[in-house]
């Protein structure tokens, strides 16, 4: 067995830093850019007056930062070859978010709005896999260019971690489908045209099949988007809607009538991994912080790192990080090795540990850093509000879990559901 990070990837990292340091620092320091992430950042990234809205200016930042990171050959390392992507595996992907959130908050890797200079790609990665021909003809090209996207619209507002029981429902009207509902925390809706919407199509409350897909236009009729939820990080692009008799051709259904939870369970596992590196990386920055300033603190006459107290806390935090990037490594490798479903109930365990990490991680950098740690001119503040959302969203850390209980105590299985590509 080998631990160790392949070498075409360890200078794949190189090559970004390089690249943040010769083209991101210097857009991210230009023009007081840097208000976007110094003490400033969150009211600098929302625009109040609009609601609690992103600035205009900070997601047109994000968007030249993008634009540099696809000239670079960057932004799309997921994506296989033909679409301008270097084919990039879950191992890799795993490393290079670790990487990238463990150099702090930048302009390289915004966790707060899934911002990297190395793409997610979620959309698209599903559009390759699922989407039909004609569909794939007429999104690939425009997703590419960043000129077209999809939210997603799963959560309802009586229905969160169990999107079986979901109210909304679509019935077919000729060539039509009739969408009823409502959706909240559809992050991004505020600028997608296009919302997932998943309805149930046949099958009763709790069922797992009977559930489809519609790629919905916002600007649709009955479309509405009811508010902009405010939350513990801003500003918000987390909308509630609303469908009221809305209409969409047959085919806007993506991934199969009836087989829309199923397909997008092949984005919850490949981004939960990536979320899970992240995570990671965001603690060990924490770590690093804190390790760094307590060896420079010298109350009372000796340094902080010569304290117990302080010591035995992040030793902890450390071995957890060690623990976990090993399990992390080991769950994307076996994911490109045998499929994204073999290993579940792994990455389920990197999911809620490295989200639960990470809290405890900025927790106790605020506490190292005492009253500095606690104000915003420091980012562990931030970093434990963002980070405290992934405790919840995605699959609630109870989820996650009840998951690992399934299939340790053989409830459920380690294979894809029917209609899922491996």
């Amino acid at each position: 067995m080998n631990f160790d990070i392949p070498q075409d990837l360890q200078d794949y990292l190189q090559e970004i830093d390089d690249f943040i340091e010769q083209e991101i620092l210097p857009l991210q320091m230009e023009n007081d850019n840097n208000r976007f992430f110094d003490h400033r950042r969150e009211d600098a990234r929302t625009d109040w007056e609009r609601g609690g809205l992103p600035n205009e200016e900070w997601e047109l930042l994000l968007v030249k930062a993008k634009d540099l990171a696809d000239a670079a050959g960057h932004l799309r390392y997921p994506l296989p070859k033909e679409l301008g992507g270097k084919d990039g595996t879950n191992l890799g992907m795993a490393v290079i978010r670790e990487h990238l959130a463990a150099k702090g908050l930048g302009l390289h890797n915004d966790l707060q709005n899934e911002h990297s200079i190395v793409g997610n790609n979620v959309g698209l990665l599903l559009m390759t896999l699922y989407g039909t021909e004609e569909q794939k003809a007429e999104w690939l090209d425009e997703m590419l260019a960043r000129r077209r996207s999809f939210a997603f619209g799963i959560t309802e507002p009586d229905h969160g971690s169990d999107a079986t029981h979901m109210e909304t429902t679509a019935v077919r009207d000729g060539d039509e489908w009739v969408i009823n509902g409502a959706k909240t925390w559809n992050t991004g809706i505020h600028k997608a045209k296009y919302d997932l919407i998943f309805a149930r199509t046949s099958g009763k409350p709790g069922d797992g099949n009977g559930i489809t897909a519609f790629l919905t236009p916002t600007d649709a009729e009955g479309f509405k988007v009811e508010e902009m939820l405010w939350t513990f990080n801003m500003p918000t692009d987390h909308g509630r809607i609303s469908l009221k008799d809305v209409r969409v051709s047959h085919d806007a259904i993506f991934g199969g009538e009836g087989r829309g939870l199923q397909v997008v369970q092949h984005f919850f596992n490949e981004n939960r991994i990536r979320q899970a590196a992240s995570s990671l990386g965001a603690a060990q920055y924490c770590i690093n912080e804190s390790i760094q300033y307590a060896k420079e603190r010298a109350p009372f006459g000796k340094p902080l790192a010569t304290n117990q107290g302080i010591q035995f806390p992040l030793v902890e935090l450390q071995a957890q990080c060690e623990m976990l990037r090993a399990l992390i490594h080991k769950t994307a490798w076996q994911m490109d090795k045998y499929g994204a479903f073999s290993v579940s109930d792994k990455v389920s365990m990197c999911n809620y540990w490295s989200n639960r990490l990470c809290c405890d991680a900025a927790d106790r950098a605020m506490q190292v850093h005492g009253g500095l740690g606690y104000s915003r001119h420091k980012p562990f503040e931030h970093i434990y509000r963002h980070h405290r959302r992934y405790r919840i969203t995605e699959g609630a850390e109870e989820i996650q879990m009840r998951r690992v209980a399934g299939y340790l105590f053989g409830f459920m299985s380690q294979r894809a559901p029917k209609g899922v590509k491996e």
